[in-house]
């Protein structure tokens, strides 16, 4: 039996490892996503998403509902910025931080910067406004999700996704007022959204003033991103994140002969995980 985490409650699912990310094409968004854009202005407040949804457990960091929350509850109500560039993570973060910003009693407003990919995406959705930089893009697509089981627990969890897409399509029309099922169908087969169309669809209301945007050299997000390559294969490899996650505390604990360099400067030590994952991930296949 497997703890399923859903909208406000925990159901259990026989037999079927779960676990449900909405990113199921994570490599390309990382590929797309460029961490060094940040915002020019420093807004007294303000909160920043600018790493990938959902905690973190290579860097015990990442944008998290908890964080998100405890900022908007020192904001007392005051109007409140939101910047965004981020490849997208963790379905379930990402619908609690868009419940949090849409219950939010202030006004908010999102300034996509460079990507607000998968929940980032519908993240957005949240605000009173968003604004979108002309070179900056949205990007949906369905829930995925890796599990192991039955016929049976198959169905279910296909089910389970409709749900979660259904949902996430209902999020976007509620805010563009594009009919759900033509969303749908743009999530079925993943829809790059750029800056003219997004306002034209009703996705965002204006464009975003290009002096707020900058880029900073940020060589630790960019070895996360590196990071999280090695989770995905690690997932399609058939590891449930539990095993995954072990794995990498086993391997960060093992000495390494490599120099220091700039990941391990970011607590990740990349060199000593490549050799490791790729027996483990062999050793799975010939079990």
């Amino acid at each position: 039996m497997t703890e399923v985490p859903t909208m406000g409650k925990r159901t259990m699912m026989p037999k079927a490892d779960f676990e449900a990310k909405h990113s199921m094409t994570f490599p390309l968004a990382m590929d797309k996503w460029n961490p060094d854009i940040k915002a020019s202005d420093d807004a007294e407040i303000a909160i920043n998403i600018l790493e990938p949804i959902g905690y973190d457990w290579w860097t015990d960091s990442g944008v998290t509902a908890k964080n998100i929350g405890r900022q908007l509850k020192s904001y007392g109500g005051a109007d409140v910025v939101v910047n965004i560039n981020s490849p997208g993570g963790d379905v379930f973060e990402g619908l609690a931080i868009y419940n949090l910003l849409r219950e939010y009693k202030g006004h908010v407003t999102v300034r996509v910067l460079g990507i607000a990919a998968s929940a980032a995406s519908f993240i957005a959705m949240a605000a009173d406004e968003v604004k979108v930089a002309r070179a900056g893009f949205f990007m949906i697509h369905n829930a995925w999700t890796g599990a192991v089981g039955d016929r049976n627990d198959m169905r279910d969890i296909a089910d389970f996704l409709d749900q979660i897409d259904a949902t996430i399509a209902d999020i976007y029309h509620v805010k563009s007022g594009m009919d759900a099922s033509e969303l749908a169908t743009q999530m079925d087969k993943e829809t790059w959204i750029g800056g003219k169309q997004a306002v034209e669809t009703g996705m965002a209301d204006s464009f975003l003033e290009s002096d707020v945007i900058e880029e900073q050299a940020n060589n630790s997000a960019k070895e996360r991103i590196a990071a999280h390559k090695l989770d995905l294969i690690m997932a399609q490899a058939g590891m449930s994140r539990s095993e995954r996650r072990n794995l990498v505390k086993d391997l960060k604990s093992t000495p390494s002969a490599a120099q220091p360099d700039a990941t391990q400067n970011a607590g990740i030590d990349l060199s000593g995980l490549i050799g490791g994952l790729q027996n483990a991930i062999d050793s799975i296949k010939l079990n």
